[in-house]
């Protein structure tokens, strides 16, 4: 695994994507800074963090999709990952808050950004970009965020946590063929307010009651609405209030 340590960039999914068109990056390549001044989240929304505080990379992934079809696999695999590393730290109440935040609680303390492109042989790289809640203390005007520190009342290592996560999503690629099942359950398993009767918002602004049920083959958020449908959403086409 080849690291590389910025003290401050735009955004580390861009760096990480500027150098693939300029040179031969290897995979597992991770980008990390310290301060980054464009960060983004789904659906272009900002990710904002006090300097040093919090875990900010970027990490590159190939060799694993072979078909566009395939895309939520890695978000699968990903999401599980920072689950399964966040319980060895004995962070409490983990979920995910379809498709890629990861919640304690009720508070968002990280989120993922995944971003594939298709090379002219057809092969698929895919930018994972991870922004994690670590040491930082005070969200102004994020009244929904916390931090590992705030909720255990400890700080943490942010490179240990990095190798444990980039660690994780190696292991959990090379036995996806064996486990792929169990890891999709398990995703499903964790996703915040499965089988609670929810708010929900569409892309119209109209809201509606509904309860989680999962996900599709292809990551749409499967939703029992109250005539006892089952609709299938995409990441713009709807929004959990709560």
């Amino acid at each position: 695994m080849k690291l590389i340590k910025l003290d401050a960039i735009d955004s580390t999914n861009e760096f990480l994507k500027r150098i693939l068109n300029d040179q031969f990056v290897e995979n597992y390549t991770v980008i990390t800074a310290e301060n980054q001044t464009k960060g983004k989240g789904q659906m272009g929304t900002v990710w904002e963090s006090e300097i040093g505080k919090n875990l900010i990379m970027s990490v590159l992934i190939k060799d694993f999709l072979d078909d566009i079809s395939q895309i939520f696999n890695l978000n699968i695999i990903v999401s599980q990952t920072v689950i399964q590393v966040l319980q060895e730290y004995k962070i409490s109440n983990l979920s995910i808050k379809w498709p890629n935040d990861i919640m304690s609680d009720t508070k968002k303390i990280g989120g993922i950004l995944i971003e594939n492109s298709i090379k002219n042989d057809g092969t698929i790289f895919s930018v994972v970009g991870l922004g994690l809640n670590v040491n930082q203390l005070h969200f102004e005007h994020l009244p929904r965020a916390s931090s590992l520190a705030a909720i255990s009342n400890r700080f943490f290592d942010k490179e240990e946590l990095l190798f444990s996560i980039v660690e994780g999503i190696k292991k959990n690629i090379q036995s996806w063929q064996e486990q792929s099942s169990w890891m999709k359950q398990k995703y499903s398993d964790h996703l915040f307010k499965k089988r609670v009767p929810m708010p929900f918002q569409d892309s119209k602004g109209q809201k509606f009651m509904g309860i989680i049920q999962g996900v599709s083959l292809i990551g749409k958020l499967q939703i029992l609405l109250e005539n006892d449908a089952i609709a299938e959403f995409d990441l713009k086409e709807i929004q959990l209030l709560y």
